[in-house]
């Protein structure tokens, strides 16, 4: 099966999945540039990360990659963890967390984050922080009480420092994102 491109502000996306994050990122505040440069790897092969995204608040703060897959290959998982054992961040996230409360969306995370892709043993795991920092920890995406994009860690600690609500109003966005018979979603940055 065959995925469908999708434009959104100005970007062709390889998929509506990614152009779905890109709305997630906007609808958070975080500036993300949609696949900015290529890299050979040390195996000389080429990985192209999807996303880069600027100003990431806490763990992992600064500068961040994102690669949104909707299934994983052998081959996506080798350059996926070759590129992030080098200097660079990188959170793989799989489909936009669905539920109707944040705690359905934490589990939506903390299922692919400790288990992984279907049919696929080991990692990476999507919405987990070994692509990050090395730690096997689920990364839930969310908007902190500033305002801000941030990664928060799988313990009450750290979720506690988030905006459960514009979080949860981010991920009702993306996910309500149409783009079908050319409409294009006017999203705005979720208030916190």
């Amino acid at each position: 099966m065959k995925v469908i491109e999708t434009e959104y502000k100005g970007y062709r996306f390889r998929s509506r999945l990614e152009a779905r994050w890109a709305v997630f990122f906007d609808a958070c505040g975080v500036r993300w540039e949609y696949e900015p440069e290529g890299y050979v790897l040390h195996n000389g092969q080429c990985y192209l990360p999807d996303f880069l995204l600027h100003d990431v608040a806490g763990r992992g703060g600064g500068e961040l990659y994102v690669e949104v897959k909707g299934k994983m290959t052998r081959a996506d998982a080798a350059k996926i963890n070759q590129f992030s054992q080098g200097k660079h961040q990188l959170l793989v996230v799989a489909g936009i967390p669905d539920g109707d409360c944040i705690d359905e969306i934490d589990d939506y995370c903390e299922e692919w984050g400790y288990y992984g892709f279907p049919g696929f043993g080991g990692g990476p795991y999507p919405f987990n922080f070994q692509t990050i920092d090395g730690d096997y920890f689920v990364a839930h995406p969310g908007i902190n009480r500033k305002g801000m994009f941030e990664l928060f860690g799988d313990d009450g600690s750290y979720l506690c420092c988030r905006n459960p609500e514009a979080t949860l109003e981010a991920y009702k966005l993306a996910r309500q994102a149409r783009f079908e018979y050319g409409q294009t979603p006017r999203i705005r940055k979720v208030r916190s």
